[in-house]
């Protein structure tokens, strides 16, 4: 079995987040993960924005948010457990992630209202 990257906090870059947020797939998956009171499972997100993702997509997309620091993940049998570290970053990168998270919600708000 691979380990998985779990960056410290030190070693997560600005660079980074902005990177694995810039897919707004991504984003979806990240701002789901971050409203949780619990931790989620990847299968759960196998429709993201309307569409239907393959699992081999997701994977990807959550190694992306794994490796630049936003997620954790813990492997309960064939199932990865995903937490959000929100409350971790924040002391290191301020409001960034809330702002970038709220300004897809008011894109999308926009895109909805046209």
């Amino acid at each position: 079995m691979r380990l998985m990257n779990h960056p410290r906090v030190e070693e997560i870059t600005v660079e980074g987040i902005l990177y694995a947020l810039a897919d707004p797939v991504r984003a979806a998956i990240y701002i789901d993960v971050a409203q949780a009171q619990c931790p989620q499972i990847c299968s759960r997100f196998l429709k993201v924005r309307g569409k239907e993702l393959p699992k081999s997509t997701l994977s990807h997309h959550f190694k992306i948010l794994r490796e630049c620091g936003l997620i954790p993940s813990e492997r309960k049998g064939v199932e990865l457990l995903n937490i959000s570290r929100c409350e971790e970053l924040r002391g290191r990168f301020g409001t960034l992630i809330k702002a970038i998270l709220e300004a897809y919600a008011c894109q999308d708000a926009f895109r909805e209202a046209g």
